[in-house]
């Protein structure tokens, strides 16, 4: 049985897991679109990643330490709300470079946050394999459904209306992961 906090903490990352599965793949055939060759393509990503890389280690520190880590995930959640919004306003390799920067810093707050709470409300040593199970193989899940109806959207609509669908399951996932701020 999973302890409140822990389903609020498991259902809004799979949630979460739906909205950034969206892009997936479709990510190289948006930057394409918006005049990046290769390099400028790798560049971006490589961004996203030292951004992420970088903070999550900073981040994680900061988590253990000072007990913020509620805050942290939630704050995380609404900066990639945002960047997954600011996709609507790509034009240039450049603003695409700006929005990788934005999702890494979302990652960095998000990530070493997610696993701190989920490891300290998970309950002890009886079922870790089922609630880490639980929480990996749907985060699969959800990433693998949410690709395909990503392709759908861009496919059938356009990508402005994935990016608008993408960021309204962002924003849900914010509100109810910021839920958890009321337990102690």
């Amino acid at each position: 049985m999973l302890t409140k906090v822990e389903s609020i903490l498991l259902w809004s990352s799979n949630i979460w897991g739906f909205g950034t599965g969206m892009l997936g793949p479709l990510y190289a055939v948006f930057a394409q679109k918006v005049g990046g060759d290769i390099l400028e393509l790798s560049w971006a990503y490589a961004c996203y990643l030292v951004t992420m890389g970088l903070g999550v280690v900073v981040v994680g520190r900061i988590a253990d330490k000072r007990n913020d880590a509620k805050v942290l995930l939630v704050v995380g959640a609404a900066v990639g709300s945002v960047a997954a919004f600011s996709y609507l306003l790509v034009s240039s390799m450049w603003g695409l470079l700006v929005v990788q920067i934005l999702s890494g810093v979302s990652t960095a707050l998000r990530e070493p946050s997610w696993y701190s709470l989920y490891d300290r409300y998970s309950g002890e040593g009886n079922n870790d394999g089922v609630v880490w199970g639980l929480a990996a193989g749907l985060w699969y899940v959800c990433q693998g459904i949410a690709l395909m109806a990503g392709a759908y959207l861009v496919y059938a609509y356009s990508f402005d209306v994935l990016f608008i669908v993408m960021g309204t399951i962002l924003a849900i996932s914010t509100l109810y992961q910021a839920t958890i701020l009321r337990y102690s």
